[in-house]
């Protein structure tokens, strides 16, 4: 499905570099500019700085005289206007409109995501045009988004309902140590603990099966092993060292 982000009459460089930025990082690349401030907005310090590395959708983007051409080969418009139009398309949240959109039988060829001008935001004869116009749910007494932002939070809620991407791991897997490292762990532990008299070897009561217990359910890796293991190496030194 072709997904296409449309600014009409954008007033701030700065502003099409994060909209170019917002839309990369959700994976989307199609861009129109209409009628932008700026006829070299793409090509602008500030529109490259801003965008921060998505050069490849400045490049890609186009800009246009008319709405008309922005929307060629585009089936469903969306507007974004927080406040309700009296004849315009209804007014809806991102997410229900896009669970909709893609669940009720055969989806469009091409959705485009309209914004207007930083100042006035979409002129009432744009969003006419729309099949809805799509309302961020923001706080009741300050809604004003800035463009990029606004991009982003759309493109964010459309990838998820396209099935987003798989996030990484925030850490690599690691290897659990076995049964053996992790019972001379304990050993070692247990006489550190002894010699710093935490615990009494004639009376231990069931302090080494509940650390043995925690231990199992912490799944420690080889290296965090090694860890505990310096750890009751340096308790039984200092104990040592007390001692003369």
């Amino acid at each position: 499905m072709q997904t296409r982000f449309v600014l009409i009459q954008t007033s701030h460089a700065g502003n099409v570099g994060g909209v170019a930025r917002a839309m990369k990082v959700m994976g989307f690349d199609d861009l129109v500019l209409v009628q932008p401030r700026w006829a070299n907005v793409l090509r602008r310090e500030e529109t490259i700085q801003r965008a921060s590395g998505a050069n490849d959708v400045l490049a890609r983007a186009r800009i246009v005289d008319t709405l008309d051409e922005a929307l060629d080969g585009i089936s469903h418009l969306c507007a974004t206007a927080m406040t309700p139009r009296d004849f315009g398309p209804p007014t809806r949240p991102p997410r229900e409109h896009f669970a909709g959109l893609l669940g009720a039988g055969e989806p469009p060829e091409g959705v485009a995501f309209l914004f207007g001008s930083e100042r006035f935001g979409m002129r009432n004869e744009d969003v006419y045009r729309c099949h809805v116009a799509l309302s961020i749910p923001t706080a009741p007494g300050f809604g004003s988004l800035n463009l990029a932002a606004a991009v982003q939070l759309i493109a964010y809620d459309w990838r998820l309902a396209l099935g987003g991407f798989e996030a990484p791991p925030v850490v690599a897997d690691r290897a659990q140590a076995d049964a053996k490292a992790l019972s001379g762990m304990l050993d070692h532990l247990e006489q550190a603990l002894v010699a710093v008299d935490f615990l009494d070897p004639l009376a231990p009561k069931k302090l080494m099966p509940r650390l043995n217990q925690l231990f199992n359910r912490a799944a420690p890796s080889d290296e965090e092993v090694h860890i505990l293991r310096g750890v009751a190496k340096a308790m039984l030194q200092t104990a040592e060292k007390a001692k003369r």
